[in-house]
């Protein structure tokens, strides 16, 4: 691939996510809350990898989806994604979080609880208002998988339990429902394309849950930009703890399995690859390193 064409694809990427940033600008402009959108970036996106937006992009483009339906299923998507680092942060009393002040050191508890609500259903809200809302069940119940593995990490286990098997299940629900959406809507228009996909994303979204878990014992709180070590405060089921397993092998065996699960399909195998080198796998490094 030439430097030019290089230049082009990064150009067209930080294109379709800044539409998925103004997306989700004007949606909260849209309301009784919109001095909140210039005071915190954080709302929108700012300083974020969007991992999830960019596997959109990845495979859809590959598989020539209607940008329209990518950008709005992305802006959802890290609508909801906000919302539950709002929420986290409460939880966590994190206070930092993309280098900058938590919303709720800011605002307060409440006004991040609520603004997180907010959130979801302005985000249930946009994906209505595409594609005729025939992805509004899914989000909805991807959505669900993500406060279901929330509520059952918090609740019913302790980091005396993190075994492997348990910290891949909370992984593939917690974190990698939203990837699988994204993924589904890469493959709109061919249900079997869609139903594979949305199995790669939730591979791939449970990589990145189980190297997160590495990162939050980490002594780096300044460079990873948000507050570490609250995982082992509160006494939650880590991957982190898994002192029998070759953790970053077994991400290469998901992820590669992310690949093979699509079986054949070309475009969508591509878009995927493309993925992992260029978005994935450079997150990981971040995270393990």
């Amino acid at each position: 691939m030439t430097t030019s064409t290089l230049t082009s694809n990064t150009d067209t990427l930080n294109s379709f996510l800044d539409q998925v940033r103004h997306l989700m600008a004007n949606t909260l402009l849209q309301t009784r809350v919109k001095d909140l959108v210039e005071d915190s970036g954080s709302l929108i996106g700012l300083g974020g990898k969007m991992l999830r937006s960019r596997l959109a992009y990845r495979v859809g483009r590959a598989n020539g989806i209607d940008n329209d339906l990518l950008v709005y299923g992305a802006a959802a998507v890290e609508m909801i994604h906000t919302a539950s680092l709002l929420h986290d942060d409460v939880i966590d009393g994190g206070v930092l979080r993309r280098g900058m002040p938590t919303f709720w050191v800011e605002k307060g508890a409440a006004g991040a609880i609520l603004v997180g609500d907010l959130l979801l259903f302005k985000a249930i809200d946009l994906i209505c208002q595409v594609a005729d809302g025939r992805y509004t069940h899914d989000l909805v119940k991807l959505t669900g998988e993500v406060c279901e593995a929330e509520s059952e990490q918090e609740l019913l286990f302790d980091d005396s339990q993190s075994k492997l098997e348990l910290c891949q299940s909370i992984a593939r629900r917690k974190t990698g429902a939203l990837f699988a959406f994204v993924a589904l809507i890469a493959g709109d228009g061919d249900e079997h394309r869609k139903e594979v996909l949305r199995e790669s994303g939730y591979l791939l979204g449970t990589v990145y849950q189980l190297a997160d878990d590495i990162l939050d014992t980490r002594d780096q709180e300044g460079s990873s930009g948000k507050t570490l070590g609250t995982d082992a405060a509160r006494g939650i089921v880590s991957a982190a703890l898994l002192k029998d397993v070759d953790l970053e092998a077994h991400l290469d065996v998901l992820i590669e399995q992310a690949v093979k699960t699509v079986n054949g399909d070309k475009q969508s195998a591509s878009g995927l690859r493309a993925y992992i080198d260029e978005d994935l796998r450079p997150a990981l490094n971040a995270l393990l390193s």
